[in-house]
């Protein structure tokens, strides 16, 4: 078996997830940390799609906080990430037009200046390298479905 590892360094990851109920799972990390989700969307809980968008929001988000907040603290941090669901040609299920929108403020003064400088770059050096998330769905990673 693979050892698990955490952070932002390079290694194994693994979540498994449970049925609850009909609808309703629960994941786990490797680290004991648990998220409910649903699969039908007619519960408040999270779909699958509404994850993969959280996802490449939250790897580009905390790219961008790291980044930035080294220069000024923001006074506003919100990230939108979108999409349009479709079907392909054949029919089968996909995204589309996926989109982050970013809107972070900063004092005025010097250090704002900075970080406000630096946001641009920040959400180019997450989309083009660092945001794993985002990097494995441009890249089109193929996933293998297996049965134990």
């Amino acid at each position: 078996m693979t050892e698990e590892t955490g952070g932002t360094g390079t290694g194994h990851r693994s979540v498994s997830f449970t049925r609850v109920e009909k609808g309703l799972y629960e994941a786990t990390n490797a680290r004991g940390g648990t998220l409910r989700f649903g699969g039908g969307g007619e519960s408040e809980e999270f779909t699958p799609v509404e994850l993969l968008l959280t996802a490449i929001a939250g790897c580009s988000a905390v790219d961008v906080d790291f980044i930035v907040s080294k220069r000024a603290e923001p006074t506003t941090f919100d990230v939108v990430t979108e999409g349009v669901k479709t079907k392909d040609a054949e029919g089968r299920n996909e995204m589309s037009d996926l989109a982050v929108t970013f809107t972070v403020r900063f004092d005025e003064g010097e250090a704002g200046d900075k970080a406000r400088e630096m946001l641009p770059k920040a959400i180019a050096m997450s989309h083009d390298r660092l945001c794993t998330v985002t990097r494995t769905v441009v890249k089109g990673t193929p996933v293998e479905e297996r049965q134990a």
